[in-house]
């Protein structure tokens, strides 16, 4: 079969190499899937580089996410089970993780919703106990995770300021639903979050980004309000001061969705459930920007990696996905 593979650390397009190699063998509880479609996400980037949490053994096949038929003619969505990821003909997943395909996505949507959309689920629901008529703040609201947050935001209610860097992802957020749009690299966040919610500033704060997003959230979240801080994609992991959350009432709350993967593995189904009826009711639906031909794979996670990308690319094996 055709697979991408890394044989050494490094820059994606740099370290992929399209080779034609075995179709793997699932182990105990795994099963083989034939992969329809595989979404690019920053985790990609970070395992080509050697700088994700896993560090599967050289060499291996990225993408972690994927819509995909099983041997018995189910379409599924799954996390794969590294070495044996999605940029391939073939991939591999943990049998537990394997869910069935929203009927209301195709199969590039379908492979942009797992991960992003459970992380949106858990980190403003289960951690921040986000409310109806309450104001959420995302960062990077025309990406891939700030994309799903908005979604679901509006989905539950919530009045949504999508912070986005230039005008082509202001538009992207607009079209989302956001009720604001900030543009961190015209105007000043602090400042536009205060004008919007007359002084008070954001009930939840979603930030994928951490540096510098960070930062400007702490000075704009309102009394009793909740930063859920999912990931650090600007490379700068913030010191936060704790005396300023302590003067301000404010909370700091830290998401690892995988983790729910194994410490309770039932609330992820239900979340999956949620997730389902939402997109049949045409609330959530990802936005996917690009879907790109396999021969392109390790361009697509290197426009990842790089940041230039509007909500998701999607990797489409040759005669296959839609």
């Amino acid at each position: 079969m055709q697979a991408w593979r890394v044989h050494r650390n490094g820059e994606p397009s740099e370290v992929m190499r399209r080779e034609e190699t075995d179709r793997p063998t699932p182990g105990p509880g795994q099963l083989l899937l034939r992969v329809r479609a595989a979404n690019t996400n920053f985790p990609d980037a970070l395992l080509c580089r050697g700088q994700y949490q896993v560090r599967p053994p050289l060499p291996f096949t990225p993408g972690v996410e994927v819509c995909a038929d099983t041997e018995d003619g189910r379409r599924v969505i799954a996390t794969a089970a590294l070495p044996h990821g999605g940029f391939a003909e073939y991939a591999v997943a943990d049998a537990a993780a394997v869910l069935p395909a929203p009927e209301a996505l195709d199969d590039a949507e379908a492979a942009a919703l797992h991960i992003g959309y459970q992380t949106g689920w858990f980190g403003l629901h289960r951690r921040a106990g986000l409310r109806e008529g309450e104001t959420l703040l995302v960062h990077a609201a025309a990406g891939g995770v700030g994309s799903a947050a908005v979604q679901l935001g509006k989905a539950a209610g919530a009045r949504v300021i999508g912070v986005v860097g230039g005008a082509e992802k202001a538009a992207a957020a607009r079209k989302l639903g956001c009720d604001v749009v900030v543009d961190r690299r015209a105007e000043d966040v602090v400042a536009a979050v205060k004008d919007a919610t007359g002084g008070r500033g954001a009930d939840v704060v979603y930030d994928p980004v951490g540096g510098d997003a960070y930062t400007a959230s702490a000075r704009c979240t309102a009394f009793e309000g909740r930063i859920v801080v999912v990931g650090f994609a600007s490379g700068d992991i913030p010191a936060p001061a704790l005396n300023h959350a302590l003067v301000k009432n404010y909370s700091i709350m830290g998401l690892h969705w995988g983790l729910y993967n194994r410490e309770d593995p039932e609330a992820v189904r239900r979340c999956h459930d949620t997730l389902t009826t939402l997109a049949a009711k045409g609330l959530i639906k990802p936005l996917i920007s690009d879907r790109v031909a396999f021969a392109d794979a390790a361009a697509a996670v290197q426009r990842v990696a790089d940041g230039t990308t509007t909500g998701r690319v999607v990797v489409l094996p040759e005669g296959a996905g839609r």
